[in-house]
């Protein structure tokens, strides 16, 4: 397995095959339109490779805010179910971990939501030495 950057056409195609699970709104021209919009922003995504496919994708942007300096915020995080369990995903984190210290962050920070089907995910976070730190509030229908 090898953990690359997206930098390519040919990544982001394969990248949006993975995201596609994880966000189910989008189509996958509604997805890559949409990751390209982030990337101006300073989105960028890692993926673990296996055989030529995206098995893990991270999707994160370095920022900065008063009540946590500079920090790596990770978006989305997603292994392909049928590649879990095998360690791609504790490769995809120590790889974040390291480029977080590497770009002169101090803090890595992720949401994620608390229905009971997400608490694998959350076991996971808080074995890669997540705390849960806060309550994340939300209003979502201000278009409405």
């Amino acid at each position: 397995m090898e953990i690359k950057l997206v930098s390519s056409e040919s990544d982001l195609d394969k990248v949006s095959r993975a995201l596609l699970p994880l966000r189910p709104n989008f189509t996958r021209e509604t997805l890559l339109a949409q990751i390209e919009k982030q990337q101006e922003s300073g989105f960028q995504m890692a993926y673990v490779e296996k055989d030529g496919k995206a098995i893990c994708v991270a999707g994160f942007v370095i920022g900065y805010k008063l009540a946590w300096g500079k920090h790596l915020y990770v978006d989305d995080l997603v292994t392909d179910e049928q590649y879990r369990s095998i360690g791609a995903g504790r490769l995809i984190m120590d790889w974040v971990k390291q480029y977080a210290k590497e770009q002169g962050c101090g803090q890595i920070h992720l949401d994620s939501s608390v229905q009971p089907f997400r608490y694998p995910a959350h076991r996971f976070y808080l074995n890669q030495g997540f705390n849960i730190a806060s309550h994340h509030f939300s209003i979502t229908n201000l278009g409405s």
